[in-house]
């Protein structure tokens, strides 16, 4: 099993950026790399259990994540791939805000675990580090101001 961490400082207090990355539904509005995303069988967004189904912007692929924790006094939120166009498998990630006092910022971390095959491991790790973490991050920067 590997881990990849990337992390990054957004100009803006914590709650404003969480209100944002909460709604496990809402990737679409905010992450360059999400085209559409549903809950599937209906529900609230925020119900741990829930399934998205996301397609992806560049090739159309779908994938499906379920949520696992959520919490708000935290702002984190953990999930977990159920299936994606990435060979990847038992891969479960948390996207988390902590304060930055000095400013009124947010430091934001995504953290994945993930088991993938040794010639695959480096493409794995640059896709979801840069792809998809930084993808988001840079999106919620510009987003906010920075």
């Amino acid at each position: 099993m590997i881990r990849v961490t990337t992390s990054s400082v957004i100009n803006a207090p914590v709650e404003t950026v969480w209100k944002t990355v909460r709604d496990f539904n809402a990737m679409p509005g905010w992450h360059p790399v999400i085209a559409s995303s549903k809950v599937e069988n209906g529900g609230p967004s925020d119900r741990i259990g829930c399934v998205r189904s996301m397609e992806l912007a560049d090739n159309g692929g779908t994938v499906r994540e379920r949520l696992l924790t959520l919490s708000d006094s935290d702002h984190s939120v953990t999930y977990a791939i159920l299936s994606a166009p990435m060979p990847v498998e038992n891969y479960v990630a948390t996207l988390r805000l902590v304060p930055v006092t000095d400013g009124n910022r947010s430091f934001a971390e995504w953290t994945a675990e993930f088991d993938v095959t040794a010639e695959n491991e480096a493409a794995m790790r640059k896709l979801i580090g840069q792809g998809v973490f930084q993808a988001g991050f840079d999106s919620l920067k510009q987003r906010f101001g920075g």
